[in-house]
C-alpha cells in the first residue's frame, strides 16, 4: 500500500493533490454567514503561502498552537504548520483562559493561529505577556489590534507565490513530530501526547481497510466532532488518504440540517451522539400505532437476526426485504440517503444501542482507541460487525492482555512520549508496550478485542467488590427520561447516583424512581443502585463537568456534589 511509502502527512496531501483534478472541490464549509467552497488546488496553494509566513516566524520544532472551530482554515494551517518543520498543537474552542494559560506555559508556542474574536478574546491577556511567542494569525479581522504582531489570513492568501518560493520540506520523516494533541483528562491538568508522521500514517493503513467496502464513489465525509481531538484529526487525514470531499458542519444545532445538505456517505461521532439519537428515534417509534407499529417491531427483531446471522426462513426473509423498503430506507433518508456508516469511537458504545442502530439500517462500526495511539487501536469492520466488541486490531498494531487484564499497545502508531513529562511517559511506555489503563479480552476465535472495564473508573466497594459505574451508567442514559448521570460508592457499602433528568421529567421522581428499580433487576446485589438525587444542571464542557469529549469529569463532579453524595450515607 502507498501509505507504507510515504514520509510525512504533507507528502500525503501533496501526492492526493496530483491525483485529484485541480478544480474539484475538496473542502466546503456549511456556515450561511461565512460559505467557503475550495478546490484541491487552492487549498495546496493556501498551505504554500501560509508556510511560507511561518517558516519566516519559527524555528525547526517550534509549536503552534491552534484555536479555531472546524472549518477549512483548520486544515491549512495543520499542514502549514508542518510544511513549515514546526509542531501543531491543537486547542478545544471550548477551553477557558486558564486552560489556555496552562498549555501556552506548557509547550511555549511561537505562533498562535486563532480564528474570531471570540476566541482571542480568551487569548488576549496570554499574547500580551507571553514573549516567546512572536505571532498571531488570525482567520478573521480581529477588533482592537494592531502592529506587526498580527496576521490576518486574508492578507496571506492576497500574496503572489511563485514557483520557487514553495516550500518542498523533504527534511520530515516518519519519526518526525506531527502534533502534540493534549487529552480532556477527566482527572488533572491534560499531557501533551507527541504524535509522529508516521505514528498517524500508520493508522490509516488500518483506516483505508475500514473504509474500502463503503467506498464505491468519491466518497462524502461531514466534520463536526473538534479537529483538536486526537480522533477528528486523524479522520481528517484519512479524507485526504482517501480523496474525499469534506463538509464542515456549521454547529453541532444544526447537525440535522447539516446532514440533509451535506448527505455524508460516512459519519464519526462519539457515544454521547448515538445514545441521544438512539433515544430520540425510539422515542418517536413508540408513537406508532397500529401496522407502523408492527413494521417497527419486525425491523428490530429481523435486523438483529441479521446482525447477528442468524438463519431466517423465507417469511422472515421476505419481511426482512419489505421493512428495509418501508422503514430503513426512511431512516437512512433522514440522514441524507447516502449513509453507508457511522464509525463510533471515544469511549464505550452501549451493546443495546449499537444491535438497535444497525437495525434499523444505520451500520454502526464500533472502534476503539486512545490519544496516545494516533489514535485507533482496532474497528468493526462492516462485514462483520459485532456490537458488543470493538473489533479486531488494526494491522499497524500489535495488541496484547497484560496476566492482570490491561490491554498493551505496541507499534509504529503510539506515542512518541507525553511532552515534558518524563515520569508520566515512563509509567505507560514500558519495552515499548503502551500500558492503556483499559481491561479486556481478546476473541480466540475471531482476534476481536472486547472492552470490559477502564482501571482507572472502577470503583471498589466497601467489600472488595470491583463495580464498572459505566455498565450501570449506559442502562440508566439509555431511558429517554434521563439525560446524565453518575454512579458513587467508592469505598461505600452500597451505591448511589446523581440523576439529570429530561425536561420533559424533571418533576416526575415518581417514574426516575421506577426506571431505577426497573434497571436494578438486571444487575448484581453489589451494583444496584440504593438511592439517587435529582439535580438540574446538566454537566457540560461550560461549567467544567464534562471534558470536550463528553466524558463526565468524576472528581469534578464528586467535589461540587460532595454535601449530597456524602448525605446518602448518614442514614
Amino acid at each position: 500500500m502507498y501509505l507504507k511509502e510515504i514520509n510525512s502527512l504533507t507528502d500525503l496531501f501533496f501526492y492526493q493533490v496530483e491525483k485529484q483534478s485541480p478544480t474539484s472541490i475538496f473542502l466546503e464549509w456549511l456556515n450561511p454567514k461565512n460559505k467557503k467552497k475550495l478546490t484541491w488546488e487552492e487549498t495546496s496553494s493556501n498551505i504554500h503561502k501560509l508556510a511560507k509566513i511561518l517558516k519566516e516566524n519559527i524555528n525547526d520544532g517550534d509549536r503552534c498552537l491552534l484555536v479555531s472551530e472546524n472549518r477549512p482554515e483548520w486544515l491549512i494551517s495543520d499542514l502549514a504548520i508542518m510544511l513549515a518543520n514546526g509542531i501543531t498543537v491543537p486547542a478545544y474552542t471550548t477551553y477557558t483562559e486558564s486552560d489556555y494559560t496552562y498549555l501556552i506555559e506548557d509547550c511555549q508556542p511561537s505562533v498562535i493561529i486563532v480564528s474570531n474574536n471570540e476566541m482571542h478574546e480568551k487569548l488576549k491577556n496570554i499574547i500580551k505577556e507571553k514573549i516567546f511567542i512572536k505571532k498571531v494569525i488570525t482567520f478573521e479581522k480581529i477588533e482592537g489590534v494592531s502592529g506587526d504582531k498580527y496576521l490576518d489570513f486574508d492578507s496571506i492568501l492576497k500574496r503572489k507565490l511563485l514557483e520557487n518560493e514553495k516550500i518542498k520540506n523533504s527534511n520530515l520523516k516518519r519519526t518526525s513530530v506531527a502534533c502534540i494533541i493534549y487529552t480532556s483528562g477527566t482527572g488533572g491538568n491534560p499531557k501533551g501526547v507527541i504524535l509522529s508522521h508516521g505514528g498517524i500514517l500508520n493508522n490509516l493503513e488500518g483506516a483505508c481497510e475500514i473504509l474500502k467496502p463503503l467506498i464505491d464513489k468519491r466518497p462524502v465525509f461531514l466534520t463536526w466532532l473538534p479537529l483538536s481531538h486526537s480522533y477528528e484529526h486523524t479522520v481528517q487525514f484519512a479524507q485526504i488518504a482517501v480523496g474525499a470531499k469534506v463538509f464542515y458542519a456549521e454547529k453541532i444545532e444544526k447537525l440535522l440540517d447539516n446532514i440533509s445538505e451535506a448527505k455524508p456517505t460516512i459519519m464519526t461521532a462519539v457515544p454521547r451522539f448515538y445514545q441521544n439519537l438512539y433515544n430520540k428515534i425510539n422515542m418517536n417509534m413508540k408513537k406508532a400505532k397500529g401496522l407502523k407499529a408492527k413494521l417497527i417491531k419486525a425491523t428490530i427483531y429481523l435486523g438483529k437476526k441479521e446482525l447477528l446471522k442468524q438463519k431466517m426462513n423465507f417469511s422472515e426473509k421476505l419481511m426482512n426485504f419489505i421493512v428495509s423498503v418501508l422503514v430503513r430506507k426512511k431512516v437512512k433518508k433522514q440522514f441524507g440517503g447516502n449513509l453507508k456508516a457511522f464509525v463510533s469511537g471515544g469511549g464505550a458504545l452501549d451493546k443495546e444501542i449499537g444491535e438497535f442502530l444497525n437495525a434499523i439500517g444505520l451500520p454502526t462500526l464500533q472502534g476503539y482507541g486512545l490519544t496516545e495511539t494516533s489514535p485507533v487501536v482496532s474497528c468493526n469492520p462492516i462485514h462483520k460487525i459485532r456490537v458488543e466488541t470493538v473489533g479486531p486490531p488494526f494491522k499497524g498494531n500489535q495488541v496484547k492482555i497484560a496476566e492482570d487484564g490491561e490491554i498493551l499497545v505496541k507499534g509504529e502508531n503510539v506515542m512518541l512520549g507525553y511532552w515534558n513529562k518524563e515520569e508520566d511517559t515512563e509509567k505507560v511506555l514500558k519495552d515499548g508496550w503502551l500500558y492503556t489503563g483499559d481491561i479486556g479480552e481478546i476473541d480466540s476465535e475471531d482476534g476481536y478485542l472486547k472492552i470490559t472495564d477502564r482501571k482507572k473508573d472502577i470503583i471498589v466497594s466497601a467489600g472488595g467488590d470491583n463495580i464498572s459505574p459505566a455498565k450501570i451508567e449506559n442502562q440508566l442514559g439509555n431511558s429517554p427520561a434521563i439525560d446524565q448521570c453518575m454512579v458513587y460508592g467508592d469505598g461505600k457499602n452500597y451505591l448511589v447516583a446523581l440523576i439529570i433528568p429530561n425536561k420533559d421529567f424533571k418533576e416526575q421522581k415518581e417514574k426516575i424512581n421506577e426506571i431505577v428499580n426497573e434497571i436494578n433487576k438486571n444487575l448484581t446485589l453489589v451494583e444496584k443502585i440504593k438511592k439517587f438525587h435529582l439535580i438540574n444542571e446538566n454537566f457540560s464542557i461550560e461549567n467544567g463537568l464534562l471534558t470536550p469529549t463528553m466524558k463526565v469529569k468524576r472528581n469534578k463532579v464528586i467535589a461540587k456534589y460532595k454535601n449530597i453524595l456524602e448525605n446518602f450515607y448518614k442514614n
